[in-house]
C-alpha cells in the first residue's frame, strides 16, 4: 500500500502565508501529521512551499527535499476561477462540472494521472505529503480514484491510498 496527504495550504495573502495561515500550519504539524514521509511535493507555488516547510519541520524531516511537480498545478487557474465564481460560494467539483464540464472532465484527468505519478513513484507503506489548492485537489483525487471529495477548506485534506493498483480517498 501506498498513501498521499493531499492538503491545501491554509490562508494566505496573494502568494504567501498570512500570519493566520502560518499559525494554522504549525498547529497542523503539531496535531495532524502522519510521519515518515517519502516524499513533500507542492505545485510550485509559494504559499504551498511555504506550508510544506512549516511541515516538513514539525515532522522532523528538516533535511528532506522539497519536490516541485507542476503538474498539480492547472494551467487555466483563470478558468477555474471563472467556473468556481459561477458555481457559486462554496462550489463543489460536481458544482463546477455543471457550469464547465470540459474543464473538470480534460483537468481531472490531467492532474489525477500527476498524482498517479507520485504514488507510483513511492515504495512500499511510503507516504507522501503534498499541498495544493482547491478545487484542483478535489478533481486530482476524482480524477485518480473517480470519487467525489468534498471541497476542501484551507488546511483540510484526504489521504488517498493505493493498494493493489486499487485507489480510494480516505478524510484525515
Amino acid at each position: 500500500m501506498r498513501y498521499v496527504e493531499l492538503r491545501r495550504h491554509t490562508d494566505n495573502d496573494g502568494d504567501r502565508l498570512s500570519e493566520k495561515g502560518v499559525a494554522d500550519a504549525e498547529a497542523i504539524g503539531r496535531a495532524d501529521l502522519h510521519p515518515p514521509y517519502a516524499l513533500f511535493v507542492s505545485t510550485g507555488a509559494e504559499r504551498a512551499t511555504e506550508m510544506l516547510r512549516i511541515l516538513r519541520r514539525a515532522a522532523g524531516q528538516e533535511e528532506a527535499p522539497i519536490i516541485t511537480e507542476t503538474a498539480l498545478r492547472s494551467a487555466v487557474e483563470d478558468r477555474w476561477r471563472d467556473a468556481a465564481k459561477a458555481a457559486g460560494k462554496g462550489a463543489s467539483l460536481e458544482d463546477i462540472r455543471t457550469v464547465d464540464p470540459d474543464l473538470v472532465e480534460h483537468e481531472s484527468r490531467l492532474l489525477g494521472a500527476a498524482l498517479q505519478r507520485i504514488l507510483e513513484a513511492l515504495p512500499d507503506d511510503g507516504r507522501a505529503l503534498i499541498v495544493g489548492h482547491s478545487p484542483t485537489n478535489e478533481a486530482a483525487a476524482c480524477g485518480l480514484t473517480g470519487q467525489t471529495v468534498a471541497p476542501l477548506g484551507k488546511g483540510e485534506g484526504v489521504v488517498i491510498v493505493e493498494d493493489g493498483g486499487r485507489y480510494a480517498v480516505h478524510p484525515l
